[in-house]
């Protein structure tokens, strides 16, 4: 477009901010501006499918989910570099060239087996060359005189380039211009990065078809570039930049979807108000709880009060440091529904969780201020019949179990709080089950336990339907637990005295092992061998005994009635006591094969002692130079520890995504684009603020992805 007659006229509007240059921090000059080519996108070209030869690389692309031409557009490099000039290239230089062949001859190989060698005679404008290809004698009927190439490979000198990976191209840049900028794209077994490359710079005009969701006014407002300017400059240059900008539309879009999310499950769905005047609670904490509570879970029971006063059905996520008292806040929750006339339950993960529940409870709740129980797998016919009679009449107001309290049979005359601990091991169905247990019309006031700190990052990006509360100070009386990474055999001899040193003294020990049983496919120690072989050698003056998931139910809790009673002084366990194993006298842990764990786990497993009024120690047996050992060693704090497991790991991993093939995201990365995730988080909010339902004619585009997202299933 010709710039107006008048020179000087602004090249944008009056009291609007001028637009800076992509990746700059410079203004666009009137002159930039006014040459800028315009064009209409057209957005159906995008969804024109990929032809894509030969079969072999097309099945390949497809396995990817490259199926279109948007799709391979949305395939960012993981890295960007320079495609190199032939004049550049320097002796054992890996790199990419993108050349014309001049002439192709094909010749016969001496050595047994190989098939004849493919030799190119090839040019930039800047140098000539021979590139070698090997074991591909078809090339040279593929790749005729006059055909441009994209070239990876290595120069090996005096003129000649060996190819490690080929695909014809329509070239980045004219013969004998600057190279320009090669993307390494991720790829899989058919199709190579350099197939790819050439793939996007087939398609490189498709890029101004793309739309932006973004309207004009917020994209001035957080200084962004446009979509296609993003996209190009991912693809072709600044390759941070523009993902971080395709990252912030991902990002925005999950947090509009999750904020709506938590708004319509409080729209669509209600609870019983709990309003009445506290009576049980007062008296339980006035007279019955054993302890003052702390700071943090006066907190956590003010927002819980709050929030089980509205009609709004509470969906509260409570995380806890390991013995920060998180069953304290759930049992206030309990007795809230109890004294306004309701029944409360609390939902476990596994059976020795929901026993230590039971216990923790009960202990909480001396003398006979109110009968809870107990139901689970292991529960007596008998026992079960009387337990679902007193449910179902209301006499029984408080109960403790395992999915077993979500099966048909079990019914509740008035279940208005329900509490789940461990909640992302409860599948979604299962959670849906419990809320069918309130009367009909109503769900339960929701409270959510999480024994593993959840990093912030972590929190928006995949719990954002939850409102959140963290216990991050522990009981007065809770002492610090040293730990230390071991990997000699001196150090294991030192670790085994010392251990023999807190039994002698009258503490208790746990040794813990990755196996139940020896394994030939994998090196590491087992619970069963390494209970047979203490029992008669480091430990045997001792009393040892053994608990893995694979034993009877009434073998797992005679074993652990005779540690926690003190009967014996050893218990060799697999992860199975991770959570709900509470014995206050064990003062020192053993970790075989620590590197095997993550350090959420390993941390969960240290939090086993330390629960007395004696110091403690952990000593974790693997290679000293492993980062999630040594973070361990150094660091107690569980919020600060899940921070570093963040680092190390990654969000797709931390979250199980990863394994599932769920990908979160397909442009943001945890935690490194944690800044992008709090500027999209206090986005969303505002947008939503001033539009609730993004009506207005500028957020078009923007509820055209939310319904593209809103169709796919959300983490919450």
């Amino acid at each position: 477009m010709p710039p107006p007659a008048d020179s000087d006229a602004p090249a944008f509007g009056p009291g609007l901010t001028p637009p800076i240059a992509f990746a700059e921090p410079r203004e666009l000059s009137a002159e930039e501006l006014w040459s800028a080519p315009a064009r209409t996108p057209r957005p159906s070209r995008l969804q024109e499918p990929l032809n894509i030869k030969p079969p072999t690389a097309a099945a390949a692309a497809e396995s990817m989910g490259l199926e279109t031409v948007g799709d391979v557009l949305a395939h960012l490099p993981r890295a960007t570099g320079e495609a190199r000039t032939i004049g550049e290239l320097a002796l054992d230089e890996t790199a990419t060239v993108i050349v014309e062949v001049k002439s192709i001859t094909s010749r016969p190989v001496r050595r047994r087996g190989m098939k004849p060698l493919v030799e190119a005679t090839v040019t930039d404008g800047t140098g000539i060359m021979k590139a070698t290809f090997f074991n591909q004698p078809w090339l040279s009927a593929q790749y005729p005189v006059g055909t441009r190439l994209m070239l990876a490979g290595k120069y090996q000198g005096n003129g000649r380039f060996r190819v490690n990976a080929h695909a014809k191209t329509d070239a980045v840049v004219a013969i004998g211009d600057e190279a320009g900028v090669a993307g390494q794209y991720p790829a899989t077994k058919g199709i190579s990065s350099t197939q790819l490359l050439a793939l996007v710079q087939q398609h490189r005009g498709a890029i101004f078809d793309v739309t932006d969701p973004l309207p004009t006014a917020l994209r001035q407002e957080l200084q962004l570039p446009d979509r296609p300017t993003a996209l190009a400059a991912a693809h072709f240059g600044d390759h941070e930049g523009g993902r971080r900008r395709l990252a912030f539309d991902e990002l925005l879009v999950d947090q509009i979807v999750q904020l709506r999310l938590r708004r319509e499950r409080r729209a669509d769905v209600h609870a019983a108000p709990l309003t009445d005047a506290p009576t049980i609670t007062k008296e339980w904490r006035s007279t019955s709880l054993p302890f003052t509570p702390t700071g943090d879970q006066d907190i956590a029971m003010a927002d819980v009060d709050a929030d089980l006063a509205r009609a709004r059905p509470m969906q509260r996520l409570l995380m806890g440091e390991v013995g920060s008292g998180k069953t304290v806040v759930a049992l206030h929750a309990m007795l809230r529904a109890v004294e306004n006339g309701g029944q409360a339950a609390l939902m476990a993960p596994t059976e020795t969780l929901a026993d230590q529940h039971f216990a923790t409870i009960q202990a909480l709740m001396p003398g006979s201020l109110l009968t809870a129980a107990l139901l689970t797998g292991s529960t007596t016919a008998a026992r079960r019949r009387e337990i679902l009679a007193r449910l179902a009449s209301g006499e029984l107001q408080l109960i403790v179990g395992t999915h077993a309290l979500i099966e048909d049979p079990v019914i509740f005359q008035n279940l208005t709080v329900a509490v789940v601990d461990e909640q992302h091991r409860f599948g979604v169905r299962q959670r849906a089950a419990l809320d069918a247990k309130a009367p009909e019309g109503l769900v339960p006031h929701l409270l959510h336990m999480t024994a593993t700190p959840i990093p912030r990052t972590l929190r928006l990006a995949n719990f954002g339907a939850l409102d959140v509360t963290a216990l991050r100070e522990l009981p007065r009386g809770r002492q610090p637990i040293a730990t230390h990474v071991c990997s000699t055999e001196a150090e294991r001899h030192r670790a085994y005295e010392r251990i023999r040193e807190e039994l002698r003294a009258g503490r208790q020990a746990f040794v813990v092992c990755p196996l139940v049983s020896e394994s030939e496919a994998l090196n590491a120690r087992a619970a069963t061998a390494e209970y047979e072989r203490l029992k008669t050698g480091e430990l045997a003056d001792f009393e040892v005994v053994l608990l893995h998931g694979q034993m009877r139910p009434a073998e797992k809790q005679a074993a652990m009635e005779r540690f926690a009673g003190g009967d014996a002084h050893v218990l060799v366990a697999t992860t199975v006591i991770e959570v709900g194993i509470d014995v206050p006298n064990a003062t020192i842990m053993l970790v075989e094969d620590a590197d095997r764990y993550g350090i959420s786990q390993l941390h969960q497993l240290r939090g086993r002692v330390g629960r007395g009024e004696h110091a403690s120690l952990c000593l974790l047996f693997g290679p000293r130079e492993s980062g999630r050992l040594k973070a361990l060693a150094m660091n107690e704090d569980g919020f600060r520890l899940a921070e570093i497991d963040l680092e190390l790991r990654g969000e797709g991993e931390l979250t199980g995504t990863r394994q599932s093939g769920l990908a979160r995201f397909r442009f943001a990365r945890l935690p490194d684009d944690a800044l992008v995730l709090e500027s999209a988080f206090a986005t969303a909010e505002a947008l939503l603020e001033r539009d609730p339902e993004l009506q207005a004619p500028e957020h078009e585009l923007l509820r055209a992805e939310l319904e593209r997202a809103e169709a796919a299933p959300v983490a919450a």
